[in-house]
């Protein structure tokens, strides 16, 4: 009879990060004008998201325009009529805090319409560029979903009822609009979009 003897565990030694490590992964000084409070980055985030949902009011006329696909027309439509409405709702909660309205330019939907811009230029009209659309769109309806999800989070621990209640509409109306995109792009589109 043989015995097995035992495997021998893989050691991981472990060792403090060099001086030069920690001088390139150093902590990132605040700002003078820094979030103290989690009051004070809900309202930062807030002007972020105004920025972002005001911008989406110039680029999806853009997109409706590029678009070739009837359905795909229609839901971009669609959401620029709640695209206003989200603004409104943006502009209901900074009411409701006693602020006014700001925007604070968004870096990151600035960069996901830049994609969608790059997307639009790089795709011939028809199919191919529709299904590219999509892909831009869903993008920012993600980037929205996280942003206004986190939102109402805060909301709800700062107990601002009114802006929990407006991010909270907004949250499902990108929700649907995303699921709207995904069933566009999978009955038709992306199909169409492959060369025969």
């Amino acid at each position: 009879m043989k015995t097995k003897t035992p495997a021998k565990k893989a050691t991981v030694k472990k060792t403090a990060p060099s001086k030069t490590q920690t001088k390139t992964q150093s902590k990132i000084p605040a700002k003078k004008n820094a979030a103290k409070e989690l009051k004070d980055l809900f309202e930062d985030s807030l002007q972020d998201i105004y920025w972002a949902e005001k911008a989406l009011t110039k680029a999806l006329p853009k997109m409706y325009k590029n678009a070739t696909d009837k359905k795909l027309q229609s839901a971009i439509e669609l959401h620029l009529v709640e695209t206003h409405v989200h603004v409104k709702r943006l502009e209901e909660c900074f009411a409701s805090l006693g602020k006014k309205a700001q925007a604070k330019k968004c870096d990151a939907m600035q960069g996901l319409l830049d994609e969608g811009k790059g997307i639009m230029e790089e795709t011939e009209p028809g199919a191919v560029r529709d299904a590219g659309i999509i892909a831009a769109a869903q993008k920012v309806e993600h980037y929205e979903i996280a942003t206004y999800g986190t939102l109402a989070a805060y909301a709800k621990v700062l107990k601002e009822k009114t802006c929990l209640k407006n991010l909270l509409a907004t949250l499902n109306e990108e929700k649907i609009c995303d699921k709207l995109l995904s069933k566009v792009a999978d009955i038709t589109l992306n199909s169409k979009a492959i060369k025969k």
